[in-house]
């Protein structure tokens, strides 16, 4: 055989090697791309996304739209050369899968995690809406999950009403971890809780519930390393009672990113007008209850989803800016928020057509 032929077989079973070895070895990456994007004034699956019964609604016009990122599966296991290739691609990102999936998390866990986010948000959206709106909702402190064989287990339960802990009325949900990080491990702490069965009862009949009960728990010590916290083995979030129906219509979505364009298109539907003036705007954020925009992961993919779509405008939680300002799509102007009442305000200079005074990101933030 002769030489040249000899090297360039040898190269080609090398090359072939490589690749078999690329496509076998395991690495410990996962990648992120740009997902869908959903009109929140519009349908999705053929119904509207935002369906509001027992007040007012106005038409709407334009596009509000919340952008996703597609992750790779916690089971998933990236090959080399998949890695290789998320690496070079423009609209991916490879990020190390501790990243994605801290501590061994599973695929359950996170899509159990991302669902409750993604339920949380929506309420959040629906009272920042309505609080902007002066329209209001009532709340309270509720057990949101109980660990399993926690001190707590099959003495609270999840929907139970914290009204107080010690004496001390409960007015959010940090309040409860402050009053039981006062004691020592191994002390007895009280709670006073509406049982859940209870609070369901006088919400169907739009009344008070009264019934409540004492529960005394015996605390035990953290799990985290090097401290002596005392728990109970509970996370307290908050329950709504709202005025009147609203329903948002979305499977196959997760996380709280959402919250945000969520809370604008309810605000729109609510209100005479159109907050886009007909324009494509979408962005980002998560939202709390009183408005506030919090930042989101994989900012660069949803701002190329978004301009793909069409967008024109983008908004941006203020912590998100100089990241997504660094690599922004043409045709894209990214918008600063930091609140509801900001959002409002920029779609107000884009529909009136005053961009030049749009708070604008960069890379400086």
């Amino acid at each position: 055989m002769p030489r040249r032929t000899a090297t360039m077989l040898a190269s080609t079973l090398m090359l072939i090697a490589i690749l078999c070895a690329g496509v076998l070895i395991p690495v410990p990456y996962s990648e992120m791309s740009p997902g869908p994007t959903v009109n929140t004034l519009g349908k999705h699956d053929g119904e509207p996304v935002l369906q509001i019964s027992g007040h007012k609604t106005y038409p709407t016009t334009g596009h509000l739209n919340m952008t996703t990122v597609r992750v790779t599966s916690a089971d998933y296991k990236m090959n080399l050369v998949e890695a290789v290739y998320g690496w070079l691609a423009h609209d991916n990102k490879v990020v190390p899968h501790d990243t994605l999936y801290p501590d061994g998390k599973t695929e359950e866990q996170s899509t159990q995690e991302n669902a409750e986010e993604f339920s949380q948000s929506q309420e959040s959206a629906k009272v920042a809406a309505l609080k902007q709106l002066g329209i209001p909702v009532k709340s309270w402190v509720i057990v949101s999950t109980v660990v399993k064989g926690s001190p707590a287990e099959g003495k609270l339960h999840a929907g139970d009403v914290i009204k107080s802990v010690d004496g001390t009325a409960i007015k959010a949900p940090e309040d409860v971890a402050q009053q039981v990080t006062k004691h020592k491990p191994g002390e007895n702490v009280d709670f006073v809780i509406v049982p859940a069965k209870a609070q369901a009862a006088a919400e169907k009949k739009n009344t008070t519930a009264t019934e409540t009960r004492k529960i005394t728990i015996t605390t035990a010590k953290s799990d985290d390393s090097g401290e002596e916290r005392a728990i109970v083995g509970i996370s307290a979030g908050t329950d709504h009672t709202f005025p009147f129906t609203i329903d948002i219509k979305l499977a196959d979505v997760g996380g709280p990113s959402a919250g945000l364009m969520f809370a604008l298109g309810i605000y729109d539907k609510l209100t005479p007008g159109n907050l886009t003036g007909g324009k494509f705007v979408a962005g980002t954020g998560t939202i709390d209850d009183n408005g506030k925009v919090g930042p989101i992961g994989g900012i660069e993919m949803k701002t190329v989803g978004a301009r793909g779509k069409g967008a024109q405008y983008f908004l941006t939680p203020k912590d998100n800016c100089t990241a997504a300002a660094k690599d922004t799509p043409d045709g894209l102007t990214l918008v600063k928020v930091d609140t509801i009442k900001d959002a409002l305000g920029a779609l107000k200079d884009i529909r009136s057509g005053n961009t030049g005074d749009l708070p604008k990101c960069t890379t400086q933030g």
